[in-house]
C-alpha cells in the first residue's frame, strides 16, 4: 500500500512537473510560431517522445488545415511535402466532433505514414490532442513515437490538459498579432495625416514664391528677383513631388491587402504576358505579413524580369510553405544567358537579390544561354 501511495505520488509530481515547464515556456511568449515550437520540443522532451506536429484550423468554419509546427519529421515526410497536404484521420475525426475528450485521446495509426517502408524512423503511430479555445475548434496536436503502448487515463489526460494549455497559447497569439495588426493600421493613419500636413506646408511655400514673382513682374520692377522667385518655387516643387512619390511607395496599401498570398500569386501569373503555371503548398498557411509582401514583390519582379528579356514562352512559380522556411521558384524556358557576363543592374538581379537580403534569405540563380533560367528563393521563418 505504502509502495503503491509512493509511486502514485512520483507520478502526480513528474506531471505537474512537466505542466509547469511547458506553462512556463508558453507564457513567455507571444508569437504563435514561437508557442507552437517550443510547445512541441518541450512535449516531446519531458514525455521522452520521438516527434510531433500540430495542424492549426485556417478559418472558423474549420473545411481547410495546414502543417503549423513540426518537431522531428521523418525523412519520409521532410522529403515529401505533399503527403502533409489535406485531410487524413485524426483530422477528419477532429473536425467530426469524435476527439472531444480525454478518453478518445489515444494512439491511432498515422494515414500519412502508410505505405511507406523507409525513411519512417520507424514511426507508424500518434496521439492525437485535440486543441480548443473557448470551446472553438483551433486544430490538432500529434505525438509520435516508434515504440507505442496503449496509453494510461492519467497519460491521456494529461496530454489533454497540455492541449489545453496550448489551445489558450494560440488563442493569445492570434489576439496580439490581430491587437498590433489593428496598431499598424492606426500607424498608417497616422503617418498619413503628418505627410498631409508636410506636403501642405510645402505646397503653401511655393504658392508664396510665386505669388512674389507674380507681383514683381505685374509692376516690372526687379525682374531678377522674379526670376529667382520662380527658381525657387521650382525648387520648392521638385522636393515636394519627390516627397510625396517615396511617402506614397512608403505607405500606399501592401498588395496583399484583402487577399491571401495565395490568391494574389494566382493573379500575378493570370496577368502575365506569357501563360504561367502556379501551384502553392500549404496554401491556407498564413505567414508574418512582410514575408508576404516580400515573397509576392520578388514574384512580380521575377516574372517582370523575364517578360521584358527572357523571350519565354512559358514559365512555372512554385511557392512551398514549410514550417520552419519558404521557398520559391521561378522557372522559364527563355533564352538564359550567362551569370558571369551580366552587366550590373541587368534583369533586375540586384533588386531581387535585396529584396531577398531583407528578408535574411538566399537566392540561387541557375541559367545558361539558350536553357532558360532558374531562380530559387529560400526564406527562414522565425523559430
Amino acid at each position: 500500500m505504502i509502495d503503491s501511495d509512493a509511486a502514485r505520488l512520483r507520478r502526480r509530481n513528474r506531471e505537474l512537473s512537466i505542466l509547469n515547464s511547458i506553462a512556463q515556456a508558453l507564457n513567455r511568449l507571444i508569437d504563435l510560431d514561437a508557442a507552437l515550437q517550443t510547445a512541441l520540443a518541450q512535449v516531446a522532451e519531458l514525455l521522452d517522445l520521438q516527434a510531433g506536429w500540430v495542424w492549426l484550423l485556417a478559418d472558423d468554419a474549420g473545411e481547410t488545415s495546414y502543417l503549423a509546427a513540426t518537431q522531428n519529421l521523418p525523412p519520409a515526410l521532410i522529403d515529401n511535402p505533399q503527403r502533409m497536404e489535406g485531410d487524413c484521420y485524426c483530422l477528419r475525426t477532429f473536425r467530426e466532433g469524435d476527439l472531444a475528450g480525454a478518453a478518445n485521446v489515444n494512439v491511432v495509426e498515422c494515414s500519412r505514414l502508410n505505405r511507406l517502408v523507409g525513411d519512417t524512423d520507424g514511426l507508424r503511430y500518434h496521439a492525437s490532442i485535440p486543441l480548443y479555445a473557448h470551446g472553438r475548434k483551433l486544430g490538432v496536436l500529434n505525438v509520435a513515437s516508434a515504440d507505442w503502448r496503449r496509453l494510461s487515463t492519467a497519460d491521456l489526460q494529461l496530454l489533454y490538459t497540455i492541449g489545453d494549455m496550448l489551445g489558450m497559447a494560440i488563442e493569445r497569439a492570434r489576439l496580439f498579432t490581430h491587437s498590433t495588426q489593428l496598431g499598424a493600421l492606426e500607424e498608417r493613419n497616422r503617418l498619413a495625416r503628418e505627410i498631409h500636413d508636410t506636403l501642405a506646408q510645402g505646397l503653401t511655400a511655393v504658392s508664396l514664391q510665386l505669388e512674389s514673382a507674380d507681383a514683381l513682374l505685374e509692376t516690372g520692377t526687379n525682374p531678377a528677383h522674379a526670376q529667382q522667385s520662380v527658381q525657387q518655387a521650382l525648387s520648392l516643387t521638385r522636393a515636394n513631388l519627390e516627397e510625396a512619390r517615396r511617402s506614397v511607395l512608403d505607405l500606399r496599401a501592401a498588395p496583399l491587402e484583402g487577399r491571401t498570398l495565395s490568391e494574389a500569386l494566382t493573379e500575378l501569373a493570370e496577368q502575365a504576358d506569357f501563360p504561367v503555371q502556379f501551384k502553392m503548398t500549404a496554401s491556407h498557411r498564413s505567414l508574418p505579413p512582410r514575408i508576404e509582401i516580400g515573397l509576392y514583390r520578388i514574384a512580380q519582379e521575377a516574372l517582370t524580369n523575364i517578360g521584358r528579356h527572357a523571350q519565354a514562352t512559358t514559365a512555372v512559380l512554385e511557392l512551398t510553405l514549410a514550417p520552419k522556411n519558404v521557398r520559391l521558384v521561378i522557372a522559364d524556358n527563355g533564352r538564359g544567358f550567362d551569370p558571369a557576363q551580366v552587366p550590373p543592374g541587368r534583369f533586375g538581379l540586384v533588386g531581387l537579390r535585396e529584396r531577398v537580403k531583407l528578408l535574411n534569405g538566399r537566392l540561387h540563380l541557375d541559367s545558361s544561354p539558350k536553357i532558360g533560367t532558374r531562380l530559387d528563393v529560400h526564406i527562414p521563418l522565425k523559430p
